[in-house]
């Protein structure tokens, strides 16, 4: 085992649903009381039966895994697969109910970043406190305490207590501490997006320096993007499972192949809530209908018609509908609208149909999300409403059956070279 980092053999955690823990120590004693008695459990809701609580299921069941050292391996799939479960049994901050576990180095967790911190300390007490959390020695973290702060770019309130700090300066002072810890493994849990942007992009440099530099790192995320930039190979967990173990680009394809997505033609969007509360209170969706399909999916060389049902609450100046693409891993396709029905709209009822044409796609699952919005003078948009996410699949029916390959080549295909000109020059 000397150039393995970690190896797992038949990893099973198994939990009881309800059956205890969920409650203060009074409640659980009540029930335990009530049925001990035979009467009906105190703490229980209407409608609920004790019958039902007690249910054990398996978070993780059978996971065989062996990470070498310098590995960096991402963790993908869906909610309540297992990942986090997977990286508290690495970090040791649960058992498992089988199996075992073998770890040849020392952990870096980052499952919660800022775990430990407490708001009367100030940033450079919390910084010591939090080191000392992790591992690291009052030396370590002396020795490392300008570095830290650097990172931080909390500087100017580093003597403050973080309990004045705002959320993204406390996420910031934390991921500086934690990713300041010598280790040879790191465990990360969805710690790459904190902060603004800017410090986003330095973690994700910050994590690749690491995983590039011979550091094993184990990395759990749903953006699909940092796990092709960071990882060397990629597992997919479903269910407890682990359904694949390879290159991140196919085990990319497979969770999203896998993923439970509604391609449905139907988006009632009466009671969708939106996300600012300004949206929907002068124009708002009623719904947004695929036409012609009883399911979301499309050939390359088909148009998608899509049915509006729209209302205007007040005029409105220069409105048109807007569609903004992305791929099923969130990352962005591109941007459209409709600029022919820009004009301007009295208090009623409408009803657009707009067709979008699907053929510089490549195949895979797409998500639209609309927009009804009004442009001024200066060309600027302001959303007056927005949809659902709307998902629909395209499938390559084309002459050309060419496997596309979106890491390197992207999700839209451009149209074809035209040749003008091609002749032998003699000299």
């Amino acid at each position: 085992m000397s150039d393995t980092a970690i190896k797992i053999e038949n990893l099973k955690k198994q939990y009881t649903l309800g059956a205890i823990g969920g409650r203060t120590l009074n409640a659980e004693l009540q029930s335990w009381w009530a049925r001990k008695r035979g009467k009906a459990d105190p703490n229980l809701k209407l409608g609920e039966n004790y019958a039902d609580f007690g249910e054990s299921f398996y978070a993780l069941n059978g996971i065989n895994l062996e990470i070498k050292k310098g590995e960096a391996v991402g963790i993908i799939g869906g909610n309540g697969a297992g990942k986090s479960t997977l990286l508290k049994i690495l970090s040791r901050v649960t058992a498992p109910t089988e199996g075992d576990v073998w770890i040849n180095g020392r952990i870096a967790s980052m499952l919660e970043v800022g775990t430990g911190f407490h708001g009367e300390l100030t940033g450079r007490e919390n910084i010591y406190m939090n080191g000392a959390i992790l591992g690291m020695t009052k030396k370590e973290v002396d020795q490392k305490m300008e570095s830290i702060i650097d990172f931080s770019e909390c500087r100017q309130f580093i003597d403050t207590p973080v309990k004045r700090y705002s959320s993204g300066m406390y996420v910031k002072l934390a991921f500086a501490v934690a990713s300041h810890l010598d280790a040879e493994i790191m465990i990360m849990d969805e710690v790459l997006a904190v902060g603004d942007m800017a410090f986003q992009k330095k973690c994700l440099g910050k994590m690749g320096d690491e995983a590039h530099g011979g550091k094993t790192v184990l990395y759990v995320s749903h953006n699909m993007a940092t796990i092709r930039n960071l990882c060397s190979r990629c597992i997919v967990l479903q269910k407890g499972r682990m359904i694949f173990d390879g290159e991140p680009e196919k085990a990319i394809d497979i969770y999203l192949n896998n993923a439970e997505t509604d391609l449905k033609t139907m988006y009632d969007l009466t009671k969708f809530k939106r996300v600012q509360h300004a949206l929907g209170s002068s124009g708002r969706f009623n719904y947004i209908k695929i036409l012609n399909k009883k399911i979301a999916r499309f050939k390359d060389n088909e148009s998608i018609s899509f049915e509006f049902s729209w209302s205007a609450k007040k005029r409105l100046n220069n409105v048109l509908i807007n569609l903004t693409l992305k791929y099923a891993d969130g990352s962005a396709v591109g941007y459209t609208d409709c600029r022919t029905m820009l004009k301007d709209y009295e208090i009623g009822e409408y009803k657009t149909i707009l067709n979008y044409d699907v053929s510089n796609l490549a195949e895979g699952v797409y998500i639209a999300y609309f927009h009804l919005s009004e442009i001024n003078i200066s060309n600027e948009l302001r959303d007056i409403d927005q949809s659902d996410q709307i998902y629909f699949e395209i499938i390559n029916d084309s002459i050309d059956k060419t496997n596309w390959k979106r890491q390197y080549w992207g999700s839209i295909r451009l149209p074809k070279l035209v040749e003008v000109q091609n002749e032998n020059i003699i000299l």
